[in-house]
């Protein structure tokens, strides 16, 4: 399809303008009349996802080193102009020595300083009140939602806006109703506030 093929062409751009430890790297793009072939860097540690799901909740150590990880990466596209928009733990793959890499910027938009972006995109979970309401959006401040939003899975093992109904979901995001289990520190609580 023109429009699957117009986005990974977007996508190839982004990713070939990326160079950074946390940030998946493309090495080469081969493409015939019917497939694009994606040559990029090897990472086989999984996605935080798993590792979340397998630890069931992680410490808030290791869940800062994570976090470090994530936000180095997002700093670094945020210089270069470029939003991810689809942040969230199945996006995030683990090396073997457990550093972060950022993927899939199937979603990645690139913006100018100051530039309002308006097209809703990403997990409902992860995201922030200002798309869900459909109003103009802060690359930045929407991405840093999302990684708030992934600090809280790691901590405490499940997300803060998690509902079977989208309505309810989308109300409690837009009034930031979610409560912190007290089974975290004070800091900790106060960051995620």
């Amino acid at each position: 399809e023109e429009s699957d093929k117009k986005r990974v062409e977007k996508e190839i751009i982004i990713l070939k303008s990326l160079m950074h430890k946390n940030l998946i790297q493309i090495y080469s793009v081969i493409e015939d009349p019917s497939t694009i072939f994606l040559i990029m860097e090897f990472v086989n540690g999984g996605e935080l996802f798993e590792y979340i799901c397998l630890k069931q909740r992680l410490t808030e150590l290791e869940a800062c080193k994570f976090f470090q990880d994530m936000i180095s990466g997002i700093e670094y596209l945020h210089k270069q102009g470029i939003v991810h928009r689809d942040l969230k733990p199945e996006n995030l793959l683990l090396t073997n020595k457990k550093e972060i890499k950022i993927v899939d910027f199937g979603l990645s938009n690139i913006y100018k300083k100051g530039e309002l972006l308006k097209t809703p995109c990403g997990s409902p979970c992860y995201a922030a009140p200002e798309m869900i309401l459909g109003n103009r959006y802060n690359g930045l401040m929407v991405d840093i939602w999302s990684s708030g939003i992934i600090l809280f899975a790691m901590v405490f093992g499940f997300l803060p806006f998690d509902e079977p109904s989208q309505d309810v979901l989308y109300q409690k995001i837009t009034k930031g109703k979610y409560t912190v289990p007290s089974c975290s520190s004070e800091r900790f609580q106060d960051f995620i506030k």
